[in-house]
């Protein structure tokens, strides 16, 4: 029953990441990325601050100042500032297709890293899963499209900011770690609107309605993420991540007309079946390994 709740709660939870992106997509048609990102942080902070506040929890904590926080929070700016870059001039599906591969990146450098085990069998589809990111990117052949180097600037960053959080040791909640990476992405959301020299786009009716839909959307996706990581088996519920690529798939169709060819389809299928390979793996070693130790 347990593993049932936790499903539900990631397939919603990919449900509205899956909306919230392409609401940053049709956004991005008018006002420009950086501050799209940086309207939808904001947004979410200042809701995560009255959360905290209802909730009596304090809005400052020494850990905030530690390093691998910070560096954590950094790669999550780098991710979010190039994926959502990726959305606006990229079609919708190949960007979350790119970005189902941040897991396979994960186990690899979680093994580099951080010193996890992982035999050839999960060795094997890491590979075979980025053999799919190339079939979708296809750099060099027809049909490349530079800005989807984007989306794999986006995965790399967002790995990074999971693997980081790995190897915390700190007494930060998750909602303390959201109110950290919003109070530094929104700035270098707006600062890297100013790079690129945008002009400041103030937002107009149905704008702001789809910015407050986003903010409402994406806090609505971190409360089911946080209540799917908190039941059940993680292997189990973390494969349904990839429902997140389904939705995509829809939205893309019915709300961008996006139509991926056979090869984006045939990669996406590759990237999909070799992350939820390398889970059934990771969570069959770990129940292997709970076995094997001792009774108390």
């Amino acid at each position: 029953m347990d593993n049932l709740r936790g499903a539900a709660f990631m397939v919603i939870a990919m449900l509205c990441f899956a909306i919230e992106d392409a609401l940053i997509k049709q956004l991005s048609d008018t006002i420009p990325p950086g501050q799209v990102l940086g309207f939808l942080c904001f947004g979410g902070l200042v809701l995560f601050v009255i959360w905290s506040l209802i909730a009596r929890q304090p809005l400052w904590h020494r850990d905030y100042l530690h390093r691998g926080v910070i560096a954590r929070s950094t790669c999550e700016i780098i991710g979010s500032c190039f994926f959502v870059s990726a959305l606006a001039l990229i079609p919708l599906t190949t960007a979350s297709a790119v970005i189902q591969a941040t897991p396979l990146l994960v186990a690899l450098a979680a093994s580099l890293f951080l010193g996890q085990p992982m035999g050839w069998p999960r060795w094997t589809a890491i590979f075979i899963g980025f053999c799919g990111v190339v079939l979708i990117i296809r750099p060099g052949m027809d049909g490349f499209i530079p800005a989807t180097l984007l989306a794999v600037g986006g995965m790399l960053g967002l790995a990074a900011r999971d693997v980081i959080t790995r190897g915390l040791n700190v007494q930060l909640t998750g909602m303390q770690f959201g109110m950290h990476a919003f109070a530094l992405v929104t700035p270098a959301a707006l600062l890297l609107s100013f790079i690129q020299g945008d002009t400041l786009a103030i937002p107009q009716g149905t704008e702001w309605a789809l910015l407050a839909g986003g903010v409402l959307i994406g806090s609505l996706a971190y409360l089911a993420i946080v209540a799917a990581t908190r039941i059940g088996n993680a292997g189990i519920i973390s494969s349904f991540r990839y429902s997140r690529m389904l939705f995509a798939l829809i939205i893309g169709y019915f709300a961008f007309n996006e139509r991926p060819d056979l090869a984006t389809i045939f990669g996406i299928t590759i990237v999909v079946g070799a992350g939820l390979f390398t889970l059934w793996r990771e969570a069959r070693l770990r129940r292997t390994s709970l076995a094997s130790q001792p009774a108390l």
